[in-house]
């Protein structure tokens, strides 16, 4: 890279720039891959994130939350054990930081609804109490997430998303 000359790196940046602006339709992609689960859920990752999704969306959820809600889970394919971590970081450029953080945390908050059957600690997400986003990150576990595993609920298809992906996706990156 050292020998890369101003045209050089103009050039690549235009190309990323285009590239960049396929985001969301790279995320629709994967997202509709998503259609095998871990042994033992009765719903597919695509049918999880749909129904948080949808959930968010029927509680009147900003288009950005519903965004957030139904990509919370993305990290689960390459990053098991921390993907929290990894889905907000492909929504960060486009999400406020309270967004960013609860998608963040939210698989901390996850545990108390299972760590204690496991052996582990359910009051895992009490080190965040007083945090300024710790109540609307008990509240998407709470009303979206943790309720978003019923093979019976009716969610809205991925193609019903589409255009609030692609509204996010072509946002102006935030400075997180």
């Amino acid at each position: 890279m050292k020998d890369g000359t101003k045209d050089d790196y103009l050039l690549l940046d235009k190309h990323e720039k285009k590239y960049i602006e396929g985001t969301a339709d790279r995320i629709i992609k994967f997202m509709s891959g998503l259609n095998d689960t871990l042994e033992g859920y009765k719903i597919t990752r695509l049918e999880h994130s749909l129904q948080t999704a949808t959930r968010a969306l029927n509680d009147k959820a900003s288009d950005e939350m519903v965004v957030a809600a139904l990509l919370h889970d993305i990290g689960d394919e390459l990053a098991p054990l921390n993907h929290s971590e990894y889905a907000a970081a492909v929504l960060k450029p486009y999400v406020s930081e309270k967004t960013c953080w609860i998608v963040e945390k939210h698989g901390e908050f996850q545990m108390y609804y299972y760590a204690h059957h496991l052996g582990g600690n359910r009051n895992q997400r009490e080190k965040y109490k007083g945090h300024k986003y710790y109540q609307d990150t008990l509240d998407f576990c709470e009303k979206w997430d943790q309720k978003s595993f019923d093979p019976n609920f009716k969610s809205l298809t991925l193609k019903s998303f589409e255009p609030l992906i692609k509204k996010i996706f072509s946002r102006k990156p935030y400075s997180n």
